[in-house]
């Protein structure tokens, strides 16, 4: 028999590091992430931020951070607090398309041209530039119209800075603005007050003669009347019992009589 030739050695398939096991279940850990808070921890850099693709609400509020790109990718995010840092561009932000709340109070932005990025994000309800009880701002929240200006940008917008625009609410932050405004001499003198006008015609007060009907003027004739015969009979007891009165002294005289 003829020998066989010898089998080919099979290709060795090397076991997983422990390192690449580590790295493969951050990549899916950081994918299963849904909310992150970091506010205050002096971040300056995002890193890897952009694996967590499912992230859904992010507070990076507080820290150093300048530049946004890893947050580009982050389509379902939908709440992002960047206050109190260095941002002078908001650029990245375009791809963040499930965006619908976004703080931006204590950054660089100098004009409104750099918000033109987000025209595109059609679910961005509420966008903050300004907080005054964190003394938080922008420069160019200087512009004493800027707000106006940024509901004109962006009319998709429903509350600017904390203050509803649109929608339920509106109304009353308008009333509240233009009392402030009034309260702080802002606004034009109002014009001279109407001097005061009677609520009443005159003569409302006045007393009215009562009006006679016919069924009152009955009423009152029957009544005479009755009183008039009640008179009468009254005058005829009296004669009667004056009468009776007689009859029984003489009487009485007459029996002790001699």
């Amino acid at each position: 028999m003829e020998g066989r030739g010898e089998e080919a050695a099979e290709p060795e398939v090397s076991e997983p590091s422990e390192e690449e096991e580590e790295e493969e279940a951050e990549d899916e850990g950081s994918g299963s992430i849904l909310l992150l808070r970091l506010r205050g921890r002096g971040i300056a850099h995002l890193g890897c931020l952009a694996d967590c693709s499912n992230l859904e609400w992010l507070d990076l509020s507080g820290n150093a951070i300048a530049g946004l790109a890893p947050l580009a990718t982050l389509r379902a995010l939908a709440v992002l607090n960047l206050a109190g840092n260095r941002v002078a561009s908001v650029e990245p932000l375009r791809g963040c398309h499930s965006l619908r709340q976004l703080n931006l109070a204590g950054n660089r932005l100098r004009s409104l041209r750099q918000l033109r990025c987000l025209q595109g994000l059609r679910h961005l309800e509420s966008l903050r530039l300004r907080d005054p009880l964190g003394n938080l701002g922008n420069p160019l929240c200087a512009a004493p119209a800027y707000r106006a200006a940024l509901a004109a940008l962006l009319p998709g917008l429903k509350a600017i800075d904390g203050q509803r625009v649109a929608g339920r609410g509106s109304e009353l932050f308008r009333l509240c603005r233009e009392l402030d405004a009034a309260l702080d001499g802002d606004e034009a003198p109002a014009a001279p007050a109407e001097p005061p006008q009677p609520w009443v015609q005159a003569g409302f007060w006045e007393a009215r003669p009562a009006r006679r009907s016919a069924v009152l003027e009955e009423a009152t004739r029957q009544l005479g009347q009755a009183l008039r015969e009640c008179r009468e009979l009254g005058r005829r007891a009296d004669d009667s019992i004056a009468q009776a009165q007689r009859a029984l002294g003489r009487r009485h005289h007459g029996d002790f009589g001699f």
